[in-house]
């Protein structure tokens, strides 16, 4: 391990996806954007329609949201100027007093706190640079054992920190020169960091899958239960493309030419050593998803235990190293997380007033139907749509702009609420990843300008694509999979249902 391990700060940059770290528009841009929204406020007062008076505030918050404007007032200002069109001062004042209160009030949203303090507190406690050290020593041994063990730490810190984009700043930072060590191709280097955050956000406890079940109105528990499977089963097959590329193309990961690369002696006294290390984590997750399964815990009830277990660690680990003023800073950027999702949660609630009172979501409804698409069909196209939006998008964005439009739409096709999750959180993080404009592709790069990061080798915007091509067809066989065998999703979260429902008859 080299001495640039994943701090707490670097590993939890940012729960959400956030507009700040868009380059900031120049005037040009600026005087386009305001131009567009001009174009788009004529449009909604002079609409003939309500129908089309919907359309002019989609469009009108998709220019928003390329102009870098934060994703809740691009979701909720077009929403009540739409709304004040159609039915004037009263509804615009209607709904302003209605939604922030609905959005919100969901008391299985009081999950969400209670992880993103759980993941602030493991980042302060420097949980994050350890599992790194765990899963590298681990996995080392093996045909592009590097590799390997950074797409598991990239899977276990994604899922506890929330935050793909701050997960991958930190790895890449750790990974790539570690693999450039060993003597990996630069492009399967980059290509490994960029995808091992992928199955983090779907395996619990998921922030994104906790957003989607209260736009979604679905249970939170097993929302989150549901994505587990399959972030596990992604994270393997990552997994297993690179032992295969260690065995058929082995220069490629540092083990087909002699003295290619730096091989790192690794003891069994090491190995067990870093599992010492990361003693807590075991029982975090025992807490968390044995008092689900058990029926002792809400998914709340566990989620406030976990954090509770994160507090202990915390203080543990960082007893000699100023515990109650990470405390603090975990707690305010709790806080100040928390607040920046409610009000996209409010936005999207607004959001979906619209869509009603416009009637658009129905008439998508009616469209998709008219042209005979089965479910395969719609679900293939959904996957074309949003690789397109993951240009101009941010998963998050994306999500909220879509998931409103087509959630009756997924009634008439037989979708799973559930299953269509997963499926829309894993698409999204895809897409952050997608050339030409995937934003995850230009963090790395920007990541792998650094000397100490590159350690001497010229990492170019097109090595970057490069590698993001040879990972891309191992997910969209992956979704393809999900689509084919939707039970991977739903068996888990019907065994806590029966597990629960027995439990409450004793």
């Amino acid at each position: 391990m080299t001495a640039d391990t994943p701090t707490a700060d670097s590993s939890h940059a940012s729960l959400l996806p956030a507009d700040s770290k868009r380059n900031k528009p120049s005037a040009r841009s600026l005087i386009v954007g305001f131009g567009l929204m001009v174009v788009c406020l004529i449009g909604i007062f002079t609409s003939p329609t309500v129908a089309v008076v919907g359309v002019w505030c989609v469009v009108l918050m998709i220019v928003m949201m390329l102009f870098s404007v934060p994703v809740a007032v691009a979701l909720a200002a077009p929403s009540l100027i739409g709304v004040y069109a159609i039915n004037g001062v009263p509804a615009a004042i209607n709904l302003l007093s209605i939604s922030p209160y609905n959005a919100v009030s969901s008391w299985s949203l009081s999950v969400l706190p209670m992880f993103i303090f759980m993941g602030m507190l493991l980042a302060k406690s420097g949980m994050t640079s350890r599992i790194y050290q765990a899963t590298d020593r681990w996995f080392s041994w093996l045909p592009g054992g590097v590799g390997i063990g950074t797409t598991a730490a990239g899977a276990g810190l994604a899922s506890v920190s929330g935050s793909t984009i701050g997960m991958t700043y930190a790895l890449g930072r750790a990974g790539i020169p570690e693999m450039l060590r060993a003597g990996f191709d630069k492009r399967m280097a980059l290509g490994t960091v960029i995808v091992s955050g992928l199955p983090g956000n779907l395996i619990p406890p998921s922030i994104l899958l906790v957003v989607y079940a209260g736009i979604a109105s679905v249970p939170v528990g097993p929302q989150l239960v549901a994505g587990a499977v399959p972030g596990i089963l992604l994270a393997a097959l990552f997994g297993l493309f690179i032992f295969t590329v260690g065995i058929l193309a082995p220069r490629l990961v540092g083990r087909g030419e002699k003295g290619h690369g730096t091989k790192k002696e690794v003891t069994w006294k090491l190995r067990i050593e870093s599992l010492r290390q990361i003693w807590g984590f075991p029982i975090l997750m025992l807490v968390l998803f044995g008092g689900m399964f058990s029926g002792m815990f809400t998914p709340t009830e566990a989620g406030a235990a976990a954090a509770l277990v994160a507090l202990l660690l915390m203080i543990y680990y960082t007893r000699n190293d100023k515990p109650i003023s990470k405390l603090a800073h975990a707690t305010f950027a709790t806080v100040s997380s928390t607040a920046a999702i409610f009000f996209i949660l409010i936005g999207a609630e607004m959001l979906t007033r619209l869509m009603a009172t416009t009637g658009l979501a129905q008439l998508v409804t009616d469209y998709v139907t008219s042209l005979g698409l089965s479910r395969v069909g719609f679900l293939l196209l959904l996957i074309v749509l949003y690789l397109f939006m993951g240009m101009f998008f941010e998963t998050i964005s994306m999500m909220m702009l879509t998931i409103p439009i087509l959630l009756p739409t997924l009634e008439v096709m037989g979708i799973s609420p559930l299953w269509f999750g997963v499926f829309v959180v894993l698409l999204g993080e895809l897409a952050m990843i997608t050339p030409p404009v995937g934003i995850l592709s230009y963090i790395v790069h920007n990541i792998s300008k650094a000397p100490e990061v590159n350690i001497g080798q010229n990492i170019t915007l097109g090595d970057v694509f490069v590698a993001v091509t040879w990972f891309l067809p191992i997910t969209i066989l992956f979704l393809i999979i999900m689509i084919v065998f939707p039970e991977m999703t739903e068996w888990l979260p019907s065994l806590l249902e029966r597990t629960s429902a027995r439990a409450g008859t004793q």
